[in-house]
């Protein structure tokens, strides 16, 4: 059966405590592009000039021919702009995405970036679309970029951000690097944890929108003021979640070129000024952020619902809805995927399929629970689930004129709607189950029936979430 490979879920409304050093409410992660030299060029092999994000409105390539313009752009970014935000960020913690050919040209920025102490992650062998190469072209790359990497600045890297990415990418990356993370990404606020490449990857999401690329398109910043704004709202906001204890990772994207300029970078600078006013700051490196999310919050382990086959799921969900596996059964080819490995995301699946059936199906599903203490609970032959039910709310300990009502109801009820009173025992105790039997006893057959199918979700939903977690 095919699977939705795409996780719509996420961390919902409950996101894990980031638990950053120090109690810190928020973590800012620096990113500083370095691709002045990796770009499109016919000096570089390539059979055109590049064509983005540059200061150059509606830019596009030409085929043959080297673009001084351009070329001249991307030279300032190296020559200029870096140095400059070198300046203003030697003493911060920041992490360089390094194209490794743009790293191969630039022995005295790469010094500096590592006598700052700066983090150097990948960002591919080149600063060229991937979208359009094969499996095998993309993995040759991120091998070559590795060893090249490895050779310019002595050690591998330990990130990997290719950017104009392919659907591969991630995987790819997983297979051939043993990288901390993976920023291939822009779903979360937070880290998390994915399977790629056969293993357990951790994703650090990258981000577009603070990013100083909006300078380059047409919905974008058009001043530094924009981007300043931008950025302290931004900060504003997570903190304010922080402080509420919720911590998040507020990521920013600069290039050499872009916010180098001088009327951009005197933005950043009241940006940071603005950040280190605060308490409970944590600039950090992203293989910083990575390694203290691997260690507070290691990937979950065991099987997860869109990973099992049809009888796995079936016998570990075929009783959630009593005596009703053909429910899990057709759930099973709803094409589920990861949203699905929680309990909410298996209860959608088994609800709709029980919502979808016919009403005698559904009748089938109603006749199929026990009466509530009933001759099968005085005869021990309740299934696991409902007796640990039933004695949650004390109905396994009933006096003789307890018991003596609730027959005398159970037995009402059932000639007057042709299926046994369910409710959601959990959360009830003695006295309100006997008031909600009394009071549905007061209803005609459709309400009721409507009713007790309600009752069966959520009586789903419970058992899931002990199964599950929540």
């Amino acid at each position: 059966m095919k699977r939705y490979p795409r996780n719509m879920t996420g961390y919902a409304a409950t996101p894990p405590d980031a638990a950053w050093p120090n109690n810190a409410k928020i973590a800012i992660q620096i990113v500083l592009n370095y691709e002045e030299g990796g770009e499109t060029c016919i000096l570089h092999g390539d059979d055109a000039s590049e064509a983005f994000l540059s200061e150059i409105t509606g830019a596009a390539p030409w085929p043959g021919q080297r673009h001084w313009n351009m070329e001249s752009l991307y030279e300032y970014g190296a020559r200029a702009g870096f140095w400059r935000l070198h300046r203003l960020l030697k003493d911060t913690p920041v992490t360089v995405y390094g194209v490794a050919t743009a790293l191969a040209r630039a022995p005295e920025q790469v010094a500096a970036m590592q006598d700052a102490g700066w983090e150097i992650a990948s960002h591919g062998l080149k600063w060229v679309e991937h979208k359009d190469m094969n499996r095998e072209e993309e993995r040759a790359q991120i091998r070559e970029a590795i060893r090249l990497h490895e050779e310019v600045t002595g050690s591998p890297p330990r990130g990997w951000y290719t950017g104009r990415c392919s659907m591969n990418t991630v995987d790819l990356a997983a297979e051939e690097g043993d990288f901390a993370y993976i920023a291939d990404s822009y779903a979360d606020d937070l880290p998390y944890w994915v399977r790629a490449g056969g293993k357990h990857q951790l994703i650090v999401p990258y981000t577009m929108d603070c990013n100083d690329m909006r300078f380059a398109i047409r919905a974008g910043f058009t001043d530094g003021r924009q981007f300043e704004g931008y950025l302290k709202d931004s900060f504003d906001m997570l903190y304010a979640e922080g402080q509420d204890g919720a911590p998040k990772m507020l990521s920013i994207g600069l290039h050499c070129r872009l916010v180098g300029r001088p009327g951009r970078a005197a933005a950043l600078k009241r940006v940071l000024d603005h950040f280190r006013g605060h308490d409970g700051v944590w600039f950090a490196t992203r293989a910083q952020i990575a390694d203290h999310w691997a260690a507070t919050h290691p990937p979950k382990t065991g099987p997860r619902p869109s990973d099992m086959d049809r009888a796995a799921f079936v016998a570990e969900f075929g009783a959630i809805f009593e005596h009703s596996p053909w429910i899990s059964d057709r759930a099973f080819d709803l094409g589920l995927g990861p949203t699905h490995d929680t309990a909410t995301g298996v209860h959608s699946a088994l609800a709709r399929v029980f919502r979808s059936a016919t009403e005698e199906a559904r009748l089938g599903v109603l006749k199929a629970h026990p009466d509530l203490a009933g001759k099968l609970a005085t005869a021990r032959r309740l299934t696991a689930e409902s007796t640990a039910e039933q004695a949650s709310a004390g109905l396994d300990a009933l006096t003789d004129a307890e018991r003596d009502r609730f027959t005398k109801l159970n037995d009402a009820y059932t000639e007057k709607f042709g299926f046994p009173f369910i409710i959601a025992v959990r959360d009830h105790d003695k006295a309100s189950i006997m008031a909600a039997f009394e009071r549905r006893l007061q209803n005609d057959r459709d309400t009721e029936f409507a009713e007790a199918c309600r009752q069966v979700e959520r009586i789903a939903a419970l058992r899931l979430a002990e199964k599950l977690g929540t």
